[in-house]
């Protein structure tokens, strides 16, 4: 049991360092890049049937007890996003194999990748506040790495961007655990939820809530902290834009749910309904800002914004239902952002551009990829019966039973404004003719690398993804009913709490 604990982060870790060792062997890395995903996905998947069977699973490094040593927690919640990282990890991997030029790849790219995803895990199963700290400085290190290899000067303008903000998040967060530190003692989250609620005065907690929201809000990209997003995600490769856009921002909004369900819930009525504020401004700027945008990736990248805000809504609404519906809206959207992230770069390849007026003639010349689009586009915007729309329906009734009124009215004109985005980009980049422009300028550069097999290799990752979002959207039960239990642990930290201390008062 506490293997399973310890292997989602052992398991890139071992797969970076082999992969080093690899360095002069570029088909070895692209082997270990794959196996080491797919390994991760399936000691994920273990992991979410163990917690699912067992209950909530613990691990106290070197035998030192909570909360003196370093703590690992896999609860449901923890669980699903381990399985997420390693379906991304593994559907980027496959894809990576023909979007990353040689020369990155010489230069670490499947090491990167691997120490990304170990990051990423670490956060997620983290039991302490200054380790989460730690694996998100780990992320912070590898993804600057992947959005600079190649030293375009696009990419340099970017990464300046997304480093610096992420640096004040990181010194934000590092100010708050100091803090924490000094008025309790400790930083285990489950010692936390015990002595938070005797720390005076109580506006301190108040103010504590406050510093973290800002620290994970900048990470999650909600309003108005999110331009640092859309002014990078666009430009590395496609392949890091996908994992970037499915899981970085996800990390944020993890943590955001951990620290408002377990932490700070000493004033509800405050901090819960400012998330839900914070939740109906990100939604409205991210589509409106999808829908000014003429390159696909910044059209993306803004949706992530907005798509962040639902999540975020679940969380402010504070009940079963509605932190339910958020755990859904995390699955749903992990999936279908990255299916179009992938999708982006495919047009990219058959059209010569990013630019959506200059594509073009991708329904006639391509139309399993132009199905590949519609079917998570579609998802994203809420329409039945995919996965999108039951993430929404569950949403709008917890918002409804809970009397608000005005976040269901903005999540559903945000819906609607989704799919004239997605409209825009279907009419640009798949409905019309080809510029003449654009045709001529691809026959001039020849055929793309890999040719037909290139293609197969790209498309098959976004062909699973898609089938996963019609999957769940017609077979929804399933992932509602672990998303509502999942909700039902965080509703109850004592579940939490019992699991990392025991019995010790």
């Amino acid at each position: 049991m506490s293997l399973l604990l310890i292997l989602p982060i052992v398991i890139p870790l071992t797969t970076a360092a082999v992969a080093l060792l690899a360095w002069r062997s570029r088909a070895a890395q692209r082997a270990l890049g794959v196996a080491g995903a797919a390994a991760l996905l399936g000691v994920g998947l273990a992991l979410l049937a163990t917690v699912w069977q067992a209950g909530i699973q613990t691990v106290q490094a070197a035998g030192w007890p909570a909360p003196f040593g370093i703590t690992l927690v896999a609860d449901l919640l923890s669980a699903i996003m381990v399985v997420l990282a390693g379906l991304v990890g593994l559907a980027v991997a496959v894809y990576s194999l023909v979007d990353v030029d040689p020369a990155r790849e010489r230069f670490g790219y499947y090491p990167l990748l691997q120490i990304l995803l170990m990051g990423v895990c670490g956060a997620f199963l983290t039991g302490d506040l200054f380790n989460l700290y730690v694996w998100f400085e780990v992320m912070l290190i590898a993804s600057f790495v992947l959005l600079t290899l190649g030293g375009e000067r696009a990419q340099m303008e970017g990464a300046i961007k997304y480093v610096t903000l992420n640096l004040l998040a990181s010194a934000l967060f590092l100010a708050a655990v100091g803090i924490l530190y000094g008025a309790t003692g400790t930083l285990n989250l489950a010692a936390l939820s015990r002595q938070l609620g005797s720390v005076s005065p109580p506006g301190l907690v108040t103010a504590l809530a406050m510093l973290f929201l800002v620290a994970f809000g900048i990470k999650a990209a909600i309003f108005p902290l999110f331009f640092w997003l859309p002014a990078s995600y666009h430009t590395p490769p496609v392949a890091v834009s996908a994992i970037f856009a499915g899981l970085l921002t996800k990390v944020g909004v993890y943590a955001l749910i951990r620290v408002f369900t377990l932490l700070f819930i000493h004033d509800v009525g405050y901090t819960h309904t400012l998330l839900l504020i914070v939740a109906g401004l990100t939604m409205v700027a991210g589509v409106l800002g999808a829908l000014a945008q003429d390159e696909l990736r910044r059209a993306l990248s803004f949706q992530i914004v907005s798509h962040v805000g639902y999540m975020l809504m679940g969380l402010g609404l504070f009940t079963p239902l509605g932190l339910a519906g958020a755990v859904f809206y995390v699955v749903h959207h992990i999936i279908g952002k990255t299916a179009l992230f992938l999708v982006s770069g495919v047009v990219r390849r058959r059209c010569g551009t990013p630019v959506l007026k200059e594509q073009g003639g991708l329904y006639q010349d391509a139309p399993a990829l132009a199905v590949l689009f519609l079917l998570p586009a579609l998802s994203l915007a809420g329409l039945p019966p995919l996965s999108g729309f039951v993430a929404k329906l569950v949403l709008v009734q917890a918002g409804l039973a809970s009397e608000q009124y005005a976040i269901v009215g903005v999540a559903l004109g945000v819906s609607l404004l989704t799919l004239l985005v997605m409209m825009k980009i279907w009419s640009e980049a798949f409905w019309k003719p080809l510029p003449e422009a654009s045709r001529a300028a691809l026959q001039g550069a020849g055929p793309p690398r890999g040719g037909a097999a290139a293609r197969r290799v790209m498309m098959a990752p976004i062909a699973v993804l898609a089938a996963l979002t019609v999957g769940i959207g017609l077979a929804a039960e399933p992932v509602f009913v672990l998303a509502l239990r999942a909700a039902e642990q965080l509703l109850d930290p004592a579940l939490y709490v019992q699991a990392v201390l025991g019995a010790r008062p």
